[in-house]
């Protein structure tokens, strides 16, 4: 399965010592080459610096199409357009991204997406994790992860864990 990261499902998820769920599920990771600079250059010291230089099953790609990564630029982040860019090059099975406006942009260039809310759903599900509240509150008090109350009871009405 080839599957494609944004910055913010690796150092969130790195945050909370959760990294590995992505390996249980995926198999292997693919980084573009700008979410490696965000994540290891720009975060040196940070949550996932040395979990994208290190870990075997996390890869960092190159893009190829430069000119559709300018295009996404002017209302994406570096990281998300490569991202994108490079799902849509490998025939990505699935997005990890978390930021509304490249979920959206992604989703209408026909990727399939998941954010960690859904990460953690699917882990759940598969017996990975046995509860997703945990995990979703230390997501928001350590990692800083930030998300709407409306969505956080959705969620965890989603896996049984509320009525």
């Amino acid at each position: 399965m080839k599957v494609i990261s944004n910055t913010s499902p690796v150092i969130n998820l790195a945050g909370v010592d959760s990294l590995d769920l992505l390996r249980k599920l995926y198999g292997n990771l693919i980084i573009p080459a700008a979410v490696f600079y965000e994540i290891a250059i720009l975060g040196a010291g940070e949550p996932g610096c040395q979990e994208v230089q290190t870990l075997p099953w996390i890869a960092t790609g190159s893009v190829q199409n430069s000119a559709l990564v300018s295009y996404l630029r002017m209302e994406l982040d570096a990281g998300e357009a490569e991202a994108i860019v490079l799902a849509l090059e490998l025939k990505a099975e699935v997005l990890l991204i978390d930021e509304r406006r490249g979920y959206r942009v992604a989703r209408r260039m026909g990727l399939a997406c998941h954010g960690i809310l859904g990460v953690l759903i699917e882990a759940k599900h598969q017996g990975l994790i046995t509860a997703v509240k945990p995990l979703l509150d230390e997501l928001i008090t350590k990692a800083g992860f930030w998300v709407t109350d409306k969505l956080y009871y959705q969620v965890l009405q989603a896996v049984g864990e509320i009525g």
